[in-house]
């Protein structure tokens, strides 16, 4: 899930690529690296840590260049260090690659290319592909993009890889397999990324490339695209992105993550404009009325996911059979296609995903579609993997998240879900006039409500400040709020580095009471709305065993605020959309800790935001 970067043009590359580098930073920090020709000669400077000590190390070393690399790297191969780094170069110094993805089969090719006299430097298997490349393009006499196509057709595995000749400096080669990759096209210059977000400012038109798809990209060229495994000229699609530069700035919030906790309000109308017309009476999603029918009658829903999307799709579960009554399993996506799961052409699979990249999810929807299930995908990023992958979907329109933990994207998603849920229990004749009306009222006045509780986040930096250096949390919820635990939990654990655990409520005696003292923060969800009494007993249970309890409590509660040790409260609405309110707490009590421990809330240890490797 590494971020990659390529500028060819009539500008200099150098800062355009740390400026790409520095927004696609999410996907990775392990360490980072560039690579220029000028005058000539290659220049390459990488190493290990952030972008930042990247620029540290160049300080104006690099002369100008029309033609250059990047890579931020989350490490697979290889443990980051400055060797390991990308871009890499081949032995013969003639190639220079980077790399987003896994080489599987890289070890034996490593082996056949040292027999042959090939000297490694790195424990990387993207050195070992532009070594593949090079022998290629050497022995057979080749121009780079067949070396590039024959070389990508004997490895297994995932990438997205840019490759140019340092010879030939007006030409960079570019292939896509599980990992993304987009070409932005300009007035006699190109851009490659992960994402769109690295040439917002200078073009809006792009190529996206589709699995086992390559382009070359030459200066007063159009672009070529091919496929990999039989050479066929493919007409690529180009896309005119809507995206603005400001979306992907901070807007003078200390952090992404709190700037996108508090855009929530926005997402979420974002989510729901022109798909609820809650004064009509009306949901329209197009991908809904196509699939109306199969919806409808589905033996059972599957859904699949990955962390926070995971999550989402827990809530889902409860949605769906509660008001459509329709069986639902929820899958770890990453579990899921290893497990021989039974699938039929009556099932409809549900993948979340906020990226549209995550690869598990991805191999997941690719095995339900050989089995004969329908698709429908739920994720943020438009022509992404995912949503060109599935039958029909929903675009949840949260807008381009960066901080590596979620937050609008999960509340989105929640959303989106229930619009479904809602539409498809209508149509099955489960919902009386009256409850229906109700339900889309309700959702529609849920951003003003979160609008509303975000002004009292004073509370939620207080409780933190006292809490912030305990080193367990528990989570407790019921129902539809059980999720909102696990959530709340991933949140604190992500980004703070406490350890933490969400549990049913009714569980917490089947085990996890036998952590409870006074030093243990006990976070219960306690809406109004739900099993509110038996809520009340299990706090009752905490204060037993002198646990600090905290609880996120429907705005004017008294009972559960005489018993708890502190209260922030939501709020009110109907059970089924309590989720989206209840994780708004919980997403700042992890952020303030978080910020007053003194860790890196965007870029936690070991994480990435978009996570494309097995």
């Amino acid at each position: 899930m590494c971020g990659i970067v390529g500028y060819l043009g009539f500008r200099n590359a150098e800062p355009i690529i740390i400026k790409g580098l520095r927004r696609l930073e999410y996907r990775g920090y392990d360490s980072s690296g560039i690579a220029t020709v000028a005058n000539g000669g290659l220049q390459v400077v990488k190493c290990q840590g952030k972008v930042q000590d990247l620029v540290d190390k160049i300080d104006g070393s690099l002369a100008e260049s029309g033609i250059g690399i990047g890579h931020t790297r989350w490490a697979t191969h290889g443990v980051p260090n400055d060797v390991n780094a990308h871009p890499h170069v081949s032995a013969s110094g003639k190639l220079v690659l980077i790399h987003n993805g896994i080489i599987e089969n890289y070890a034996s090719i490593k082996e056949a290319l040292q027999s042959r006299g090939v000297e490694f430097k790195s424990d990387t298997d993207t050195e070992v592909l532009v070594n593949l490349i090079d022998d290629i393009r050497t022995v057979e006499g080749v121009n780079l993009a067949k070396a590039v196509r024959m070389a990508l057709n004997q490895v297994i595995g995932a990438y997205a890889i840019c490759v140019y000749e340092i010879d030939n400096p007006t030409k960079i080669v570019v292939a896509k397999k599980g990992s993304p990759l987009v070409v932005g096209i300009g007035e006699n210059e190109f851009f490659i990324a992960s994402d769109a977000t690295p040439f917002l400012e200078y073009t809006k038109t792009a190529i996206y490339l589709e699995d086992d798809e390559m382009a070359v990209v030459e200066l007063g060229e159009e672009v070529k695209v091919r496929s990999i495994p039989n050479n066929k000229a493919i007409n690529p699609y180009v896309h005119q992105l809507q995206m603005d530069i400001e979306a992907i700035e901070k807007g003078g919030y200390d952090h992404f993550m709190l700037k996108e906790i508090y855009e929530q309000p926005k997402s979420l109308r974002d989510a729901l404009r022109g798909r609820l017309l809650a004064d009509q009476g009306i949901i329209k999603m197009s991908g809904i009325f196509e699939y109306r029918e199969k919806l409808v009658n589905a033996d059972r829903i599957l859904i699949i996911g990955c962390g926070t999307s995971w999550h989402a799709g827990l809530v889902a579960e409860y949605l769906f059979e509660d008001l459509a009554r329709i069986p639902v399993e929820v899958e770890y996506a990453s579990e899921f296609r290893y497990r021989n799961p039974v699938i039929t052409e009556k099932d409809v699979v549900i993948a979340i995903s906020q990226s549209g990249e995550t690869a598990d999810t991805l191999a997941a929807i690719k095995l339900a579609k050989e089995r004969g299930a329908t698709i429908f995908g739920v994720c943020n990023v438009v022509g992404s993997s995912i949503a060109r992958e599935s039958d029909a979907g929903a675009y949840t329109h949260a807008g381009p998240e960066i901080g590596v933990a979620s937050t609008k994207a999960f509340t989105t998603q929640v959303a989106v879900l229930s619009l479904m849920a809602i539409q498809i229990a209508y149509e099955k004749g489960l919902l009386k006039e009256s409850y229906y009306y109700q339900l889309l009222a309700e959702l529609d006045a849920v951003p003003d409500k979160i609008e509303k509780m975000l002004e009292s986040d004073s509370k939620a930096k207080y409780i933190s400040s006292l809490f912030k250096d305990a080193p367990n949390f528990l989570y407790l919820g019921r129902g539809f709020n059980f999720p909102v635990a696990l959530e709340g939990a991933l949140k604190l654990k992500e980004i703070s580095y406490i350890h933490a655990e969400g549990y049913p409520a009714a569980e917490m005696k089947h085990g996890p009471i036998a952590l409870i003292d006074e030093n243990m923060p006990v976070v219960v969800i306690a809406p109004k709305s739900g099993q509110y009494e038996k809520i009340v007993s299990n706090i009752q249970e905490v204060k037993a065993r002198n646990g600090k309890v905290i609880a996120v409590v429907s705005k004017g509660d008294k009972e559960i605020a005489a018993m708890a040790d502190h209260v922030i409260e939501i709020e009110e609405s109907m059970e089924v959309f309590s989720p989206l309110l209840t994780t708004i707490p919980l997403q700042l009590l992890s952020y303030h800790i978080a910020v007053m421990r003194e860790c890196n809330v965007d870029q936690p240890r070991n994480l990435a935001k978009s996570v494309t490797v097995e």
